[in-house]
């Protein structure tokens, strides 16, 4: 594959750190890559957000936690408090320990496709020689593509993807990611600009 292709579609940040995420895993035929790459830029918005945006207000709670959040009394404690909303949606799940103990805010979302909870962070930390469960904010930093890929890796969407080109694939794929469909006319865009560059 020549990655040079990439240049001027995807940051060359991100081009920089492709050798050894493919690599590392098995993202190493067009069709892998190309889907990692239209769900990975989807999920960061082009390969910018490497942080979970945890700033909602109210109405934000209630409609994407509603769970947490069965009244507007509730949500407004928590508004615009991402530490606090962290630590409630995210405590006592994942590998957390409960709301108090901060690690729901400690293990937010962070990468392009977002680690997200103690246990991801333990099981990604094997791969990569520093200590994440000290310094998670490396997942930002340093392994945001990494990450990701671990990510596409553990959920067996490299499997998905050699399925083909089709929308069909991207829509399996965006699944598994996403949990649903957001954004599928942008990954499958994505997906069609990636791969017609590598393949």
């Amino acid at each position: 594959m020549n990655l040079e292709k990439l240049k001027g579609h995807v940051p060359d940040a991100v081009i920089a750190q492709l050798p050894d995420t493919i690599a590392k895993f098995e993202l190493n035929t067009p069709l892998r890559l190309a889907h990692f790459l239209a769900q990975a830029g989807h999920e960061s918005g082009g390969f910018k957000a490497v942080n979970e945006n945890l700033n909602y207000g109210a109405k934000g709670l209630l409609g994407i936690f509603k769970k947490y959040f069965p009244t507007e009394a509730k949500a407004k404690l928590y508004e615009r408090k991402p530490e606090k909303i962290a630590n409630l949606v995210y405590g006592g799940r994942m590998g957390n320990g409960p709301e108090a103990s901060g690690e729901g805010y400690k293990f937010r979302g962070r990468g392009y496709i977002q680690l997200t909870g103690k246990d991801n962070y333990k099981a990604f930390d094997v791969i990569v020689p520093e200590n994440l469960l000290e310094s998670p904010d490396l997942v930002a930093t340093k392994y945001p593509l990494l990450s990701a890929a671990w990510f596409f890796h553990k959920n067996g969407l490299h499997k998905i993807a050699d399925k083909g080109a089709t929308d069909a694939v991207v829509t399996e794929v965006t699944k598994r990611v996403n949990g649903g469909t957001i954004g599928l006319a942008d990954r499958i865009k994505h997906f069609k600009e990636y791969h017609a560059l590598l393949a």
